[in-house]
């Protein structure tokens, strides 16, 4: 509070030297001068020290940093300054990733940010570490949906373990990059089971894979979320509806089908 007392009165002070060199005089010059007073007049060099300070003591009291100085600067001095500010802009432009072209001043993005897609491969390795393969689109022409089978086997999607036949359909979390009649094969195959044998994998069944059918990508039921601070007026209501994939199960492999079903039968 103090620097700013002080600024605002050499800030007025100033400014009544200012207005004071004018060529009209304020009534206490001629005052003085009618009294027989000799007042000295100010020169070019007085004014502009004046002035320089006068903007020193506005750029500080408004924030901001200026160096100022009384003697008159020298054009040499202007050009050494105005070449130091090229040179700072010209590294600010390169660590930004901008270059100029020349004297036309094309500027040019050495360094663009875009965002890109990911690849095939990284698609492909996502889609693996979630526990499921895209072949690709169902043909019209095939049929891959089977009779009933009396096997089973527990899939792992995501963090999810489910325990699937022939014919059963599952809700997963939205599955990236498979559309509506993409196959799939679920390759995350912790066990196999029929009626008189089960295969429990450590953690995973080798050569085991269940083959599925995307039928709809839809939205969960609505879940109301709903906040209260009490004594304090506040209340908060929202609603949240989980995106998910419905798969449909259409074979079991990995599994001897054969002994299973002359058992059965």
């Amino acid at each position: 509070m103090a620097s700013r007392r002080c600024l605002g009165a050499l800030t007025r002070h100033l400014r009544a030297r200012l207005f004071s060199a004018s060529p009209l005089e304020n009534p206490q010059t001629l005052s003085l001068r009618s009294l027989g007073f000799a007042i000295p007049q100010r020169t070019s060099s007085d004014l502009d020290i004046c002035r320089r300070a006068f903007r020193c003591s506005i750029s500080i009291r408004f924030g901001g940093v200026r160096r100022c100085s009384s003697r008159p600067t020298n054009p040499s001095d202007e050009e050494e300054d105005e070449d130091d500010e090229s040179e700072e802009e010209e590294e600010e432009n390169k660590e930004g990733g901008v270059i100029s072209d020349g004297e036309n001043g094309d500027v040019r993005a050495s360094k663009c940010v875009v965002q890109r897609g990911k690849s095939d491969e990284e698609k492909v390795e996502e889609a693996a570490e979630i526990g499921y393969k895209v072949i690709g689109p169902l043909d019209s022409s095939e049929n891959p949906f089977k009779s009933y089978e009396p096997f089973f086997a527990v899939v792992q999607i995501g963090s999810h373990q489910f325990k699937v036949s022939n014919g059963d359909s599952i809700f997963t979390e939205r599955l990236k990059y498979c559309e509506v009649n993409d196959k799939l094969i679920l390759n995350r195959v912790l066990m196999l089971g029929s009626r008189t044998e089960t295969v429990v994998g450590r953690p995973i069944v080798p050569d085991a894979a269940v083959h599925a059918v995307v039928e709809e990508h839809t939205l969960d039921a609505t879940v109301i979320i709903f906040k209260k601070k009490r004594r304090k007026n506040y209340r908060r209501t929202k609603g949240h509806r989980q995106e998910l994939t419905k798969l449909r199960i259409t074979d079991i492999q990995g599994i001897d089908k054969s002994e299973n079903v002359a058992a059965v039968a």
